[in-house]
């Protein structure tokens, strides 16, 4: 008889333990036999794809806005534990607007909503959050605009302080440039910033002076380019800048247009113009070059990227407003990488999206469509 009754107490026991670990994955939302054997995947979604002349091709890739998506997937037993003890606080794009990736593939996202700078390490599946908020006379309160060194060190502007904030390339804070006596910024509203490191140069524009600063590394001034205007070499509040060879690329926002100048500040071409004809553009953002030369101009207003050839031809443009793939909401910073990839700052859908341009030089015979 008591042989009975510890057996039946045994099987209780399994009872109660099969029925909480029941209990804990229906919380989850996972099928009991999902512990057993793996859970088939989801059809892919359709993704927007352009086919260009001569068989250019451009294809969405992924889009990302969350710690969650770098770090490894949580096992069922780590998932298990979440229910217990609380899910990890994962970091999220709260007002995304700048980006730019280093040599190692890192994805550095300013993000003016949360006070800081997100570095998204992809292929070491980590991630990192910058942030100096509480550092006396150096706080970092309006991060803005993002560039990178050959040497992976960032620079980022700070339109609140009026200061350039200078990080190593593993994210350790090492200077400000633009801080003077009393804490105060230098710049008005520093935005756009982008480093020559061959020539030790970095260029930044302070849109509310309408100009463009030169300074070699330390911080020191070399030269103003620009005063406020329409004509050449002239400014409507400057925003972004974008190093590409010997051009030194300015989104001159209220007028409308990029210009293009040399790296010594001469004015060389410009491309955009207001309206609503082809090749206009109304609200330009962030810029780029893909290894063909041609120009991506983002339009935060209409939700597009426009693509523009050197002679100033719209040749194509992608996106709309929305929050599908492939669609914006407020856009903001772009870059592209030594591979063409896209990357567009979705800052009111709180994302990244990568897109991937196939050109003449490249194989579309399926590369890349995994």
């Amino acid at each position: 008889m008591t042989r009975v009754r510890r057996q039946l107490k045994s099987a209780a026991c399994l009872c109660r333990c099969g029925l909480w670990i029941l209990a804990v994955l229906l919380a989850l939302g996972i099928p009991a036999s999902a512990a057993r054997q793996p859970k088939p995947n989801a059809a892919d979604p359709a993704v927007p794809l352009l086919d260009l002349e001569g068989g250019r091709r451009l294809l969405y890739e992924r889009s990302f806005g969350s710690e969650r998506e770098v770090k490894p997937k949580r096992g069922f037993w780590n998932r298990l534990v979440d229910v217990v003890a609380g899910e990890p606080e994962f970091k999220n794009l709260v007002r995304p607007y700048s980006i730019a990736v280093d040599s190692k593939g890192r994805i550095l996202v300013t993000d003016p909503g949360a006070v800081g700078v997100h570095i998204f390490d992809f292929a070491q599946q980590k991630y990192k959050f910058i942030e100096r908020r509480d550092k006396g006379k150096d706080a970092m309160l309006g991060p803005q605009c993002v560039a990178v060194d050959a040497q992976d060190n960032f620079y980022v502007t700070d339109s609140e302080t009026g200061k350039i904030f200078v990080f190593n390339s593993s994210g350790k804070y090492e200077h400000a440039i633009g801080s003077i006596k009393g804490g105060e910024g230098y710049f008005k509203r520093p935005t756009g910033i982008a480093v020559d490191s061959a020539a030790q140069r970095i260029y930044v524009t302070d849109t509310l002076r309408d100009q463009i600063f030169m300074l070699d590394m330390q911080g020191n001034i070399l030269q103003t380019i620009g005063k406020r205007g329409d004509g050449e070499l002239e400014f409507n509040l400057p925003t972004e800048l974008r190093l590409d060879g010997d051009n030194l690329m300015v989104v001159d926002a209220m007028n409308f247009r990029v210009q293009v100048l040399d790296r010594s500040g001469k004015f060389r071409y410009s491309i955009g113009k207001i309206g609503d004809s082809s090749g206009s553009v109304f609200r330009p953002k962030g810029i780029g070059v893909d290894s063909e030369g041609d120009l991506y101009i983002v339009d935060g207003l209409w939700g597009v990227v426009q693509v523009f050839n050197r002679q100033g031809d719209l040749l194509y443009y992608f996106g709309k407003r929305g929050t599908h793939p492939g669609e914006f909401q407020l856009p903001a910073g772009l870059f592209i990488d030594h591979e063409d990839r896209i990357f567009v700052v979705d800052s009111f859908n709180r994302r990244i999206q990568v897109f991937h341009y196939f050109g003449l030089k490249k194989s579309t015979s399926g590369e890349g469509m995994e």
